[in-house]
């Protein structure tokens, strides 16, 4: 079982139809991504917001697909450096 410090370092992936949404500690970014894809099915590697995930798309099998959240954070004046530095750990979260 995770202890309370290691939580507050996980964010999560997650989808809503074509929207992606990010989470961690109460902030929550949403962006649009493919209108095809179905949901994340697994984090292969997170690397300070960079995101290689396992992706399954309508009519299609399961894809590598790679999310850079540093240019979103950017575009919402967010300061990427102090908001990634803290998570440690990216988790999918279906919906």
């Amino acid at each position: 079982m995770p202890n309370k410090n290691t939580e507050s370092m996980t964010a999560f992936l997650s989808n809503r139809g074509e929207y992606t949404i990010f989470s961690f500690n109460g902030k929550v970014i949403t962006f649009l991504t493919s209108k095809n894809l179905e949901c994340y099915t697994k984090i292969l590697k997170w690397d300070n917001g960079y995101i290689e995930v396992m992706a399954k798309n309508k009519g299609k099998p399961e894809h590598e697909d790679y999310i850079d959240l540093q240019p979103i954070l950017e575009n919402l004046y967010m300061n990427p450096e102090s908001f990634l530095s803290r998570i440690k750990n990216v988790e999918v979260q279906n919906a």
